[in-house]
């Protein structure tokens, strides 16, 4: 089978690769249909590394994907061929603490899709993954919707553990396309007025269109004094998005005293830093996402329910053979671009 795999810094090409097989009882055959860009994968691309999982080359990245299943092993309930599925792209060990306790997106034995010393992602023709790994779409969602499950069910992870109610007015600081799915899922369960920041003007634009009551420019106004204009206690909940030690600085100037930064994004560094007299003075809550937990099917269930516009997000496509084209425009933040797919 083909696979298009990191060769070096910036570097792709396709690889000619086994057949993957299926081992297990519970093991599923499938079809690759879509693969969504991560910015965690342009990571990989640009640096080789996010924080201590370092890209061993030749590698294939890739977690974000829908697909269509081929073959079944004898224990598997749950799926049959034919099925379009959006997968999970992480397996869990079931027997940890982590697991017992219900923190399964922090097993002590997770392998995850497309992570440097886990399991090679799914930018490739074909994968195997286990049956609970896989959610059946039952033509009630399309394909690429399937796709976005993955950045969706992140989105609406965090947004549970950020504890909203129809009164928490919200901050969300980066509308990637992780943030515009906090976005997405905040408005979905209930929340009051929503602040949006971006240093890109396009993606400012496009989260107001799709659903703040505002949206600004930090490199081009002062958001905290527009916001605090706005709300002047605060935020309940900032969603820190893009990653960067300068959101996080605004984070703390927008709380209000017993509000919740909900750290989001992944930094390129190995450290950040938080005002330890505003955190203490303010008695500030920080939360960090790990991925998401228990969100693929409730994202699913929003979808279905038609109360939640997402086919916006999808900006641009490449053929299977143009994913490094897909990579570099969005490394390089091109025309426009919010989430590039890959279609099969």
């Amino acid at each position: 089978m083909k696979a298009f795999m990191l060769t070096g810094l910036h570097q792709m090409e396709i690889h000619e690769l086994a057949d993957v097989k299926m081992e297990r009882q519970d093991d599923v055959l499938l079809q690759m249909k879509r693969v969504g860009v991560c910015g965690s994968d342009i990571h990989y691309y640009e640096t080789g590394r996010v924080g201590s999982q370092v890209v061993q080359f030749p590698y294939a990245v890739g977690h974000e994907c829908s697909a269509v299943v081929k073959a079944v092993g004898p224990a598997v309930k749950k799926v049959k061929v034919g099925d379009e599925v959006a997968v999970d792209p992480a397996i869990i060990c079931h027997d940890c603490d982590q697991c017992r306790a219900g923190r399964e997106n922090t097993c002590r034995k997770l392998l995850f899709l497309g992570c440097p010393g886990q399991i090679p992602g799914c930018l490739s023709e074909y994968l195997v993954m286990p049956e609970d790994c896989l959610y059946p779409l039952s033509g009630k969602i399309n394909l690429d919707q399937g796709a976005l499950c993955e950045p969706l069910s992140i989105g609406y992870y965090a947004a549970v553990q950020g504890r909203l109610n129809k009164n928490s007015n919200i901050a969300i600081l980066g509308s990637g396309p992780i943030g515009l799915c906090v976005m997405t899922s905040a408005r979905y369960l209930g929340c009051g007025h929503v602040y949006v920041t971006d240093k890109l003007d396009y993606r400012v634009k496009l989260a107001a269109e799709k659903g703040a009551n505002w949206a600004g420019n930090p490199d081009k106004e002062d958001i905290i004094a527009a916001i605090l204009e706005q709300e002047p206690e605060g935020m309940d909940v900032v969603f820190e998005c893009c990653g960067q030690q300068e959101a996080i600085d605004q984070a703390a100037e927008l709380l209000k005293p017993g509000g919740t930064l909900v750290l989001v994004g992944i930094p390129r560094e190995e450290r950040i830093s938080l005002s330890i007299d505003k955190m203490r003075r303010k008695e500030l809550g920080l939360v960090n996402i790990r991925r998401q937990n228990r969100s693929v099917q409730p994202v699913i269930d929003m979808l279905i329910s038609g109360k939640v516009d997402v086919d916006y997000m999808i900006t641009h496509r490449f053929p299977f053979d143009k994913s490094k084209e897909a990579f570099d425009l969005v490394a390089a933040y091109a025309d426009g671009v919010i989430k590039a797919v890959i279609s099969f």
